[in-house]
Order: C-alpha cells, then sequence, then structure tokens
C-alpha cells in the first residue's frame, strides 16, 4: 500500500493526496452501502457523515448543534442544506455540488437548482415547534425522495432531533436507523484517507516532542493542554478536538478529564491527544515520569507495553478483534469487577472523520461478536495498567494501518520505555536516579519495604 508522510501544502511537483479522488472514493463508497442495504436513502445530521457524504465543512463550532442535513438516495447525488451563508458559500466554491457543468461562479448561474441549499434544522430545540422548522425539514425530504420516487421506501438516519423525527413520520416517511450504513462505508480507508491519518499522527509526534521538554514541577495540566494546541494548531490543525492531560494521583482511577493540578516530582502524567487534519482525527496517548519513576510505576509500564505489543503482534488480514482482546487482561485482574466497569482501559477502535469508528476492540463485545481485520483498516489498540503503589498508573496507544501481511505503526512517538521529562537533578555525588520512591512515600510500609 505505502503509507507516506508529506507536508501541509498541495504542490506541483509532488503527487501527494489528491483531494478529488478523496472526494470521488468516499461518496462511491457510500454509494454502494446504500445499495446493498433496504433503504431507499440516507439521511445525515452528524458532521462525519455529511462531510463524508457531500465534502462540505463549514467549521468545528457546528459539530455538535445538529443544525446542518444532507441527503442520499439510490442512484442519486448528494444533496446539502446548510446554515445560512454557507450554503452560498458552497455554490462558489464547490463545484461537485453543482446541478450541471455550468460554471457556478457565472454570473447567471441559478443557486436554486444547485444541490447546495438553504436550511436550517431546529438548533437543538431553541425553535419553538409552533415555528414549523421541523415540518419544513421533513417537506424538504419527502420532496426529494417522491421526485427519485423512493417515498416509500426506508429512509436511513444517523441521529436525529425528535422533533424532526416525529414531522419526518407524520410527512408518511418510515424513518429507520441508517448509521450501520454510513459506518460500513468508513471502515476500509483509502490511500488519500490513510496519508491523512497519518499527517495527523506526525503532528501529534511534534506536540509531544514540545511536551516533554515543557513537563517539569511546577507546570499545570491545563498548561500542558494549552502548549499542544498552540503547537498542533500552528502546525495546520484544523480542530484540537481534546487533550486529556492526567498526573499524580488523578491516573487511577483514570477520570478522562484534565484538571488544573500541578505536576509534582516524581509524578506519572498520561496524556492522549485528539485533533483533525483535514478532519482525519487522532487518538493517540503517551505516558512520561516527571523527573524520576517509582519501581511500581516503571513495573505498570512494562505490564501496558506487553499487552500493547503481544496485541500489534496478532494484527493482520484475518485476524479478527476477538484475537486481539484474548490477550488483553480481564476487568477483574486490574481491579473493576466486570469489562463494563472497564470499559475503554483494554480498548480499541477505528480512526478516520471521527475518533471511534468500526471496528471496536473490546472484551465486553469482541469475544461473541468478533469483527475481521481487513487491509487498509486504520485503528487505534489502547492499553492501561494501574502500578501496585495504588495511585500511578501506565497509559499507552498505537494507531495502527493494517498492510498486506501484518500492520505498521502510524504513531511514532517514541514508547517502547518509559520516558522521563523534566529537569536532571544532581546531588553532591552525582545525579539522582531516574527510578526512585519519591521522598513522600520514604517512611510508609510500602516505602521502606525491602529496606
Amino acid at each position: 500500500m505505502g503509507i507516506h508522510t508529506y507536508g501541509t501544502n498541495a504542490v506541483d511537483w509532488e503527487q501527494r493526496i489528491d483531494y478529488d479522488r478523496l472526494r470521488d472514493a468516499r461518496l462511491a463508497k457510500l454509494r454502494a452501502q446504500l445499495e446493498q442495504s433496504s433503504l431507499g436513502a440516507v439521511l445525515a445530521f452528524d458532521f462525519t457523515n455529511i462531510r463524508y457524504m457531500t465534502s462540505t465543512h463549514i467549521g468545528t463550532w457546528a459539530v455538535d448543534k445538529l443544525i446542518r442535513f444532507s441527503l442520499l438516495v439510490r442512484g442519486g447525488e448528494p444533496i446539502i442544506w446548510d446554515f445560512g451563508s454557507a450554503a452560498r458559500h458552497h455554490q462558489l466554491y464547490n463545484p461537485w455540488l453543482s446541478a450541471s457543468s455550468e460554471d457556478p461562479h457565472a454570473p447567471h448561474h441559478d443557486a436554486s437548482t444547485g444541490r447546495a441549499r438553504a436550511g436550517i434544522s431546529t438548533l437543538r430545540g431553541a425553535f419553538h415547534p409552533d415555528t414549523g422548522v421541523a415540518d419544513e425539514v421533513a417537506r424538504k425530504i419527502r420532496t426529494e425522495l417522491e421526485a427519485a420516487g423512493l417515498l416509500g421506501e426506508p429512509l436511513g438516519v444517523d441521529v436525529i432531533e425528535l422533533p424532526i423525527l416525529f414531522a419526518l413520520q407524520r410527512a408518511g416517511i418510515q424513518v429507520v436507523d441508517g448509521q450501520q450504513v454510513f459506518m460500513e462505508a468508513r471502515r476500509i480507508k483509502t490511500r488519500d484517507e490513510i496519508s491523512l491519518l497519518t499527517q495527523a499522527a506526525s503532528m501529534v509526534d511534534a506536540a509531544y516532542d514540545r511536551l516533554y521538554e515543557f513537563l517539569r514541577p511546577g507546570v499545570k495540566e491545563n498548561e500542558c493542554v494549552g502548549l499542544v494546541s498552540k503547537t498542533l494548531y500552528d502546525l495546520g490543525s484544523e480542530f484540537v478536538e481534546g487533550v486529556n492531560a492526567i498526573s499524580g494521583e488523578r491516573c487511577a482511577p483514570h477520570p478522562h478529564v484534565y484538571s488544573d493540578r500541578i505536576v509534582r516530582p516524581g509524578d506519572p502524567a498520561f496524556f492522549d491527544i485528539l485533533h483533525s487534519f483535514n478532519g482525519y482525527r487522532t487518538c493517540y496517548y503517551r505516558t512520561f515520569a516527571v523527573g524520576s519513576a517509582s519501581p511500581a510505576l516503571r513495573d505498570a509500564y512494562v505490564r501496558c507495553r506487553e499487552y500493547m505489543d503481544n496485541a500489534i503482534s496478532l494484527v493482520r488480514p484475518g485476524a479478527t478483534t476477538a484475537d486481539i482482546v484474548s490477550v488483553w487482561p480481564t476487568a477483574p485482574e486490574f481491579g473493576f469487577a466486570d469489562e463494563e466497569a472497564a470499559f475503554a482501559l483494554q480498548y480499541g477502535h477505528g480512526v478516520g472523520l471521527s475518533i471511534w469508528e468500526k471496528p471496536i476492540f473490546s472484551r465486553l463485545v469482541s469475544l461473541d461478536h468478533p469483527e475481521v481485520l481487513e487491509e487498509g483498516m486504520v485503528f487505534a489498540l489502547e492499553t492501561y495498567w494501574p502500578a501496585s503503589d495504588g495511585w500511578s498508573a501506565a497509559r499507552i496507544e498505537e494507531e495502527l494501518v493494517v498492510t498486506a501481511d501484518g500492520c505498521e505503526v502510524i504513531t511514532k512517538f517514541p514508547a517502547e520505555d518509559l520516558l522521563v521529562a523534566g529537569q536532571r537533578y544532581f546531588a553532591v555525588d552525582g545525579p539522582l536516579p531516574t527510578t526512585r520512591e519519591s521522598q513522600s512515600h520514604l517512611n510508609t510500609k510500602a516505602g521502606t519495604a525491602g529496606r
């Protein structure tokens, strides 16, 4: 397949990511899944599905608003109803949404005949039901289904506001779950999608390098978030979706949210960096020790790495998600009552236009419902292990591309061994060791054991 990393620009002197090919391939895959389904059309409100279908984008502020929607009918072309002047922008700059070969920049171009149109949903309930906004959405969709002769066929919808659902039903439209059509289309990545995912990961490589230089006693978790965000935006990130910064005693149990905690000497600190480059995401954990690592933390990291390496060694076409999770520990082995309580600690998930796509790897579901791995899948594997001291922990995540004969790791920041970040300290006899118990533990039963 060949996995390449480029610069963020397009150039005339090198073949890089082909965005026309990307747009065409995504739509072709979605059409193929729609044809294989029992649906007459799919209607998308989810931001990532709209982008996959129409290759439109109006900013990350709209991700959770459910204000725009797009429709693809069998044998037809995608239509996007978008927020205010965004529709006019699409008419001017998205020629793949033109009604015909007519130049969309021509002064007499009839915008009403194009497939980029103004439309609005209910703003998550902000519009009063009496305004009729929901019924207007249903009218628009019914008109297109009637024109395609598909009004009597099921309409698959990914996510939906209840007023819109009820309005579609009142309009005589049978609404069913359409999310699986989108998820199956997005399961295998094209060569351009893989290049974009690799480029996004390379930007996180750089963010971790800056973080390694910055991390030391006295900085706060939220400062680390700010540093990572600036680094990524400076490199051309479209959206820093989240930076999970966890340190010290907050590591066990994993809270999944950063705070204003001040980092202290000897702390474990792990981070998850989620951002997108031209829509394509990362989910990428790394763990550091600050100044030094306790033997307990080092042991936890070794265990965490072993689970990761055992899983990666099994990744190849034809293997299943059950094969992967079978080498991971059960929930009770690391202190949880069951797999639901431990969900997402020993975990894997597809990565694409969103951070959790198919396939899913978890002992909660994968042993009973295995999914077969195929060439071209891109997914992240995550492992976690709490240390024996009861408060520190290790967390590692790698993103992989399934190749013809195995897999390639595209997350390159070093994680084979636990890295010690921060200032090196020198005593009269030389540098302090990087493996040591922190002073606060020296007079406890755990700290004095073996002395």
